[in-house]
């Protein structure tokens, strides 16, 4: 019998191990620009300061358009935690302060296509996307996680 607590102490652990490799390949995420965009490179603290609505322009002056996926979507859960340190629903009260001076949260688009498709049409805007949507239309700015291997 002191066999039975090993296996099950080895099955506990491959479980978890499983369940961490599923959790961290979803947190894989890139925030993006418009191929032909200024900035190349972004610290989380600058997309954070973006997507809070604190810095609005880029450095050659042109206005910032930050989009977001709908609150509820996994990838904007995991960016809001990531970048800004709160879920969707813990900025309510934030933006709900910042209504009243003026300013909006970021546009909410369906879908990581739509996502894309607005970021490299529209001069100054900023997404996220998961690492494995990767396409020549736009460039990554800032990676969370390492290169996965996407399905094709």
């Amino acid at each position: 019998m002191p066999r039975v607590p090993s296996l099950l102490a080895w099955l506990i652990i491959s479980a978890c191990a499983v369940m961490h490799g599923a959790w961290a390949a979803d947190r894989l995420f890139v925030v993006i620009t418009a191929a032909d965009a200024v900035e190349r490179h972004l610290s989380r603290e600058t997309v954070s300061q973006i997507f809070s609505r604190k810095q609005n322009h880029w450095e050659n002056g042109m206005r910032i358009q930050p989009v977001n996926l709908p609150a509820m979507h996994p990838l904007r859960r995991t960016f809001s935690q990531a970048v800004l340190g709160h879920l969707p629903e813990e900025m309510e009260d934030y933006w709900r302060e910042m209504y009243f001076h003026g300013v909006l949260p970021p546009h909410v688009l369906a879908s990581e296509e739509a996502v894309i498709l607005f970021v490299a049409s529209t001069p100054g805007a900023i997404g996220y996307i998961s690492t494995c949507s990767l396409d020549r239309r736009i460039t990554v700015v800032l990676a969370f996680g390492d290169a996965p291997h996407c399905p094709k």
